[in-house]
């Protein structure tokens, strides 16, 4: 029997790297009926009807072996996620989190020393471009429209951004998450000269004033945020440096993966969530009104759970414990909490950090988008970190091939 051209055909190789077993286990199945071997069009070797494979391969419940370099695991020394902890070269990133400012942890993971007091700032003139890129959006803006202007103007500024040498790309990036805090419009009282990121970013997000407790949540929740291993939105900085991308490219490959609503686009409906149910408390349990409403959509119930951890997000325990001493959170708080109560009634789960951020935007009276923004701010650290390593490696290593399963050549022009 001669092939199909209209049917996708797979060598014997082939098949076996589908179906997860050895060539001759192919022949096996061939002997026993379960695939049909067809004689390639060359008159030479086997194929196999590619629907045939996949068929067989979803009834016996095995899974394609992952075949070449481009689908080995990607070797970092930035994060570990083990044992439901987060480590940033190997510390707890919560411990962390309670002992040293963001400015301080970002350089540390860049440079491996660790410098107290370490601030970031941007040239005056790189921070006015990013202010006016911002101002010239239209009314109908998103935070990560703000984000993305601000970046652009900042690298439009840059005559040096191609320079990848670790000294400059710190300075680089240094002048990058100050630029994107300070291109946000002030909504509350402007901070103190001298201020750390997270004093600056505060009036940024709300009107209150800040308290001690607040800017001591605010810079944890940026620390733990700083990175998470392989996230969607690290592969696709990661890809970008590969190809020799500048950081602010490699930052907007990053903030185009972040703008999903299963990824740092997630803060916000927890925040409407967490805000919806304080608003029910009212008049009944609020909790269980909202995730019941969820459910009934078909909906997920945001903030709660993580694909990384089994038990407690670790994160989120964190940043929950701070939120505790913050004057004014303690609603949302509670409210978080219920959530996750009414979400696990039948079957265990837990806050993650979306659903504590959605409790600090909430709590402390800031816009649906600030867990967003604060998200970005915090990963863009963390991306340049990778960036680093990467940068260290050959370039273009991160170019996989794909499987095609198209009709085969050759066809007629259309």
């Amino acid at each position: 029997m001669t092939d199909d051209p209209e049917t996708e055909r797979l060598t014997t190789q082939q098949a076996a790297e589908r179906l997860g077993v050895k060539p001759e286990t192919v022949y096996a199945y061939v002997s026993r009926g379960l695939l049909r071997r067809h004689r390639s069009g060359h008159g030479r070797g086997s194929t196999f009807d590619a629907a045939e494979v996949d068929g067989l391969s979803r009834r016996s419940g095995r899974r394609s072996a992952p075949v070449g370099p481009q689908h080995a695991p990607l070797v970092t020394g930035v994060t570990l996620i083990e044992d439901d902890r987060c480590y940033y070269r190997g510390v707890d990133s919560s411990a962390l989190a309670l002992r040293h400012g963001y400015e301080e942890v970002a350089h540390w993971l860049w440079t491996g020393e660790l410098v107290p007091g370490t601030r970031f700032d941007a040239p005056a003139g790189q921070v006015a471009a990013a202010r006016a890129a911002v101002e010239a959006l239209p009314a109908t803006r998103t935070a990560e429209d703000r984000l993305h202007a601000a970046t652009v103007a900042a690298s439009a500024g840059d005559p040096l951004r191609s320079d990848l040498t670790p000294a400059t790309v710190h300075a680089t990036a240094r002048a990058l998450v100050a630029t994107l805090v300070e291109a946000h419009p002030l909504v509350g009282p402007p901070p103190p000269d001298g201020a750390p990121l997270a004093g600056r970013l505060w009036p940024r997000l709300t009107a209150r004033p800040a308290s001690d407790a607040g800017l001591r949540a605010l810079d944890a929740a940026l620390v733990l945020l700083l990175d998470h291993d392989m996230a969607v939105s690290t592969l696709a900085a990661r890809v970008a440096a590969t190809a020799r991308a500048h950081p602010y490219a490699v930052t907007l490959a990053g903030l185009g993966a972040l703008d999903g609503p299963l990824h740092g686009a997630a803060a916000a409906p927890a925040h409407r969530m967490v805000r919806e149910a304080l608003e029910r408390d009212a008049t009944g349990d609020g909790a269980a009104a909202v995730v019941g409403a969820r459910l009934r959509e078909g909906a997920r119930v945001p903030g709660v759970g993580h694909l990384l951890y089994t038990g407690d997000d670790p994160r989120a325990t964190t940043l929950f414990a701070l939120l505790e001493d913050v004057p004014g959170a303690g609603p949302a708080v509670g409210a978080a909490r219920r959530i996750v109560a009414a979400a696990g009634r039948h079957r265990p789960t837990f806050g993650n950090v979306d659903l504590a951020l959605a409790a600090l935007s909430v709590g402390c009276g800031m816009e649906s988008e600030a867990g967003q923004v604060v998200f970005a701010v915090a990963r863009t650290s963390g991306w340049v970190a990778h960036a680093l390593e990467e940068y260290a490696e050959p370039a273009m290593r991160l170019r996989p091939s794909g499987r095609y399963r198209g009709p085969r050549p050759p066809r007629p022009v259309p």
